[in-house]
């Protein structure tokens, strides 16, 4: 399904409203509906499982929002955390200058990977690899993204904002509002929100609030690795909001002003954090994959333009309906964090190693995955439009969301086959009665049978439980799959084992 299409389901079916709406919103900003929320709910359920639950020796944490102003200052946000900013002069619409010129890059990529989808359909035994190589309009298109994107990485390495604003202009870029292509120049805006502390004016009592969730990880090291008695290497895990003033924020929940990151801090001995880098990579693929994201929709990008903290970065790109993007970081943080920290506020961050007979600061090994991207992503591999048989035998179309059924927002539905028959609905009430304790569950009996497995089918319920006449009889039911469309009877007393097999997350590892 295109984007819009995906949007707007997102709406009508209770997943994600925007933010403020009956005052005309307020950009960047979305609330998750009934739906959203339990979906969301259950990608971070699976995350902290997978990642906390899963490992001896990582632990979790809930740092507050806002912390001490010199935090920022010892992380870098506050003197670098910047965004390259530029405005069309004929739209007033203001963009970032980087992103322009990699949605310029992704249109030729986009050339390329057509010719490439023509060219597997006309061959039986075709060859992806070979074909990139040996294609000489693919070749010619190839080097000029690798051109490109060498330029980009090399101007916001050294923070060349001149040379922003000569690529815009040298590869021809317009606004894609107003078609224009006369800019202003490019400069630098800092992403954090800051407010006030009490009523003390001034940059005394000057707050922000955070733009990630990794610095309140950084800060309690020695109060977790204290109180936990762990030995390293082990990680700290937290869930959390974060903030930034996103100027050009866009493509629905992908780009937000407020967001939710999970992310994990994985210390270490220096040295060693190649070997846990690559483990790491291989470790988070495996786990965006048993989630059902296809791997043909999963690619490593590894970095060209290195943040000031890192020695090692690599992004897991998924491929949204607008092209491949960000979805999670891994990052090799080095010691920047804990030194930085030690330096400003004139604490020991070190680690005792026992088996070394030594104290040092620690190496760190970070993932870092937007909640909200996650979301989309499995929104967006999951929603398809397809032809199934109805009850007659006919070919009809529905909307469905093929989430994986761990994470899915409603676990079965209970549906009575006839409304107004009191046995029927009775013996329904009973059953949904029975299964709310363990699942998260829907009673529906309004509208024909149809409709109600439609409206299941579109928010995702892998199983629907209908409650007939000869349920009065013997005590069985009927349960519907939602992909494969067969029915099965079952027992009342077997539907707990039955979805719990089915839903229960311990699939999954």
């Amino acid at each position: 399904m295109d984007f819009k299409q995906i949007v707007s389901h997102c709406k009508e079916y209770g997943f994600i409203f925007q933010s403020s709406e009956i005052y005309d919103g307020l950009a960047a900003t979305y609330d998750y509906g009934p739906n959203g929320v339990e979906l969301k709910n259950n990608i971070k359920q699976y995350w902290w499982k997978s990642m906390v639950q899963m490992h001896d020796n990582i632990v979790g944490l809930d740092a507050a929002i806002l912390m001490h102003p010199k935090t920022w200052k010892a992380s870098g946000h506050v003197d670098a955390f910047n965004d390259p900013l530029i405005d069309n002069k004929d739209s007033n619409k203001r963009y970032r200058a980087d992103v322009l010129i990699e949605d310029y890059i992704a249109k030729i990529e986009a050339k390329n990977k057509k010719d490439v989808d023509k060219a597997r359909k006309k061959f039986d035994d075709f060859d992806e690899k070979m074909f990139r190589e040996t294609n000489g309009r693919i070749k010619e298109r190839q080097a000029k993204i690798d051109a490109a994107a060498k330029r980009l990485a090399d101007a916001m390495t050294t923070e060349n904002m001149d040379d922003l604003k000569a690529q815009i202009e040298e590869y021809e870029i317009a606004c894609p509002v107003s078609g224009s292509k006369t800019w202003t120049e490019v400069r630098q805006f800092n992403l954090m929100f800051s407010t006030q502390l009490g009523n003390i004016a001034g940059d005394e009592g000057k707050l922000y609030l955070r733009p990630e969730t990794a610095q309140g990880i950084f800060v309690n090291f020695l109060n977790v690795q204290k109180s936990t008695r762990q030995k390293l290497p082990f990680g700290i895990a937290q869930i959390g909001k974060a903030f930034r003033n996103e100027i050009v924020a866009r493509q629905f929940i992908f780009r937000m002003k407020e967001f939710e990151q999970m992310e994990m801090q994985f210390f270490i001995q220096p040295g060693t954090e190649m070997k846990w880098f690559e483990y790491w990579k291989e470790a988070r693929m495996k786990w965006h994959q048993a989630i059902g994201s296809p791997a043909e929709k999963l690619k490593f990008h590894d970095h060209d333009n290195l943040a000031h903290y890192a020695n090692a970065a690599t992004d897991i790109e998924f491929e949204f309906p607008f092209g491949f993007k960000e979805l999670e970081g891994i990052h090799s943080r080095t010691d920047f964090d804990l030194k930085s920290h030690e330096e400003l506020s004139g604490k020991k961050l070190q680690y005792f190693d026992p088996e070394k007979n030594e104290n040092y600061v620690p190496y760190v090994l970070e993932t870092s995955i937007g909640c909200d991207r996650m979301f989309l992503s499995q929104i967006s591999n999951s929603l398809v439009e397809e032809t199934v048989p109805d009850a007659d035998g006919k070919d009809s179309t529905r909307i469905v969301m093929k989430l994986h059924p761990a994470i899915a927002p409603v676990k079965c539905a209970i549906l009575p086959l006839l409304k107004n028959k009191e046995e029927l609905t009775k013996v329904a009430k009973q059953v949904f009665d029975k299964l709310k304790l363990s699942f998260n569950c829907q009673y529906d009996d309004k509208d024909a049978i149809g409709r109600r497995y439609r409206r299941q089918d579109a928010i995702g319920t892998p199983y629907c439980i209908t409650i007939d006449f000869d349920t009065l009889e013997d005590q069985s039911v009927t349960v519907r799959d939602r992909d494969t469309l067969n029915q099965i009877r079952l027992n009342i007393d077997e539907l707990h084992t039955f979805i719990y097999a089915k839903t229960d997350m311990s699939s999954l590892f």
